[in-house]
């Protein structure tokens, strides 16, 4: 009889629990973005908002952190702030799960801020892990947790330590991802609405459904596609759809105001177009902020739009990429309608990275490569970004272009 044959025990480091891997990575990374935070904080001057006394609670309470706190402290405005006639800057522009979860977990830390900021870096290392089991669904293991180690310490790593949502929104997301990605969908009929009121994108999830579904159809005689299946998949892209149309409802009751909740999105674009005439038409923002752009750097419009032709022509290239596509479907169409909610929802300015960290799950497709020299360059590229990320939006934070 042949012997059988048993895998080999693994000992050390390669012994470890994922879970204990991807929390010592994780927090290494923290200690890393420590130091860069102090660094800021000692750079920052007179001619910063944080001032030449800047402290880590600053910046981590900084920007949009400041008005997630003003809903936990004050809810939402029942009548929407104008000047000139035009409303302004509010409360409603920022969902209600992190704020209030925050509070409540602040009446036992002692402070909303402290609160918050433990919920971002706990949310941080819920995303790392589910990232990795996402990613290990399609990359062996030293790929999935050098995906993780770019995730952890890239570009975007600053907003796993301060009062924003994204680092909740994306523990949600990864979730559903997974879920889809394991076709099992029942805890999605809890996790969009939470992921909904976490912060804007869901109807991105919406229309990922939609494009989910279609290449379900289209591949039923290769993976069988039960009818249990199709009406989980109809009736979840329908729940997105009416969670995240259903804030403007909530808005328009409260305020009285049909349009309250695009008019405050639209206050923020008139910062950057002074004197304007917002209004919201899909795919409109992009138009105009490409003709903005183009001004700026003095370039004929024209010139302007083919440069944003060529930019997504060259995305839509990158998710055919072989790295990419290892990733699996889910990632690369969950890309896909991510990047059309984009652009047709947002203006682009200084915000924009910031708002691409839903894109993350594309970081696997970095790690494919099996070259450790290729891996370290990487993660040295994403580290240096960090820091340029962190000294521009909270050591200097002084100019339009400075605005994380």
């Amino acid at each position: 009889m042949a012997e059988q044959l048993t895998p080999p025990h693994r000992t050390g480091w390669q012994g470890l629990p994922a879970a204990a891997r991807i929390g010592i990575l994780y927090l290494a990374a923290r200690i890393v973005t420590t130091g860069f935070f102090l660094a800021a904080a000692g750079i920052s001057g007179p001619g910063s908002r944080f001032g030449p006394e800047a402290t880590i609670g600053d910046l981590a309470m900084g920007w949009d952190a400041a008005w997630y706190w003003l809903v936990a402290e004050a809810g939402y405005p029942a009548e929407l702030p104008r000047e000139a006639g035009l409303v302004v800057e509010n409360a409603w522009a920022f969902m209600p799960v992190y704020p209030y979860l925050a509070a409540a977990l602040g009446t036992v830390l002692g402070s909303w801020p402290a609160a918050a900021v433990t919920i971002s870096v706990v949310a941080g290392y819920g995303a790392s892990l589910v990232l990795y089991r996402m990613l290990r669904l399609r990359l062996d293991r030293g790929a999935a947790t050098w995906a993780v180690v770019f995730f952890a310490a890239g570009p975007l790593a600053a907003l796993f330590q301060v009062g924003y949502a994204e680092s909740l929104f994306l523990f949600w997301l990864f979730l559903a991802l997974l879920q889809v990605m394991r076709r099992r969908y029942l805890w999605l009929y809890l996790l969009i609405p939470v992921m909904g009121f976490t912060r804007p994108g869901i109807l991105a999830f919406s229309l990922f459904l939609a494009l989910y579904g279609i290449w379900r159809w289209f591949r039923r005689r290769t993976e069988a596609l039960p009818a249990r299946e199709v009406v989980h998949i109809v009736l979840l892209g329908l729940l997105a759809a009416a969670v995240g149309f259903s804030w403007q409802v909530i808005a328009a009751v409260v305020t009285g105001e049909p349009g309250a909740y695009l008019e405050t999105e639209l206050s923020w674009r008139r910062i950057w177009l002074p004197g304007s005439d917002a209004h919201f038409l899909p795919f409109d923002g992009f138009l105009v902020g490409t003709r903005f752009w183009a001004d700026v750097l003095g370039w004929p419009h024209l010139l302007g739009y083919a440069a944003l032709a060529l930019l997504l022509i060259a995305v839509a290239a990158a998710l055919w990429l072989p790295q990419v596509r290892r990733l699996g479907v889910e990632i690369r169409l969950w890309s896909v309608a991510y990047l059309v909610y984009l652009l047709a929802v947002f203006f682009p300015q200084s915000s924009t990275l910031r708002l691409l960290f839903p894109l993350s799950p594309l970081a696997g497709a970095f790690a494919v490569p099996r070259s450790t020299i290729w891996r370290l360059v990487v993660l040295a590229g994403a580290l240096g970004a960090q820091w340029w990320w962190i000294y521009n939006m909270y050591a200097q934070a002084n100019t339009f272009l400075r605005v994380p």
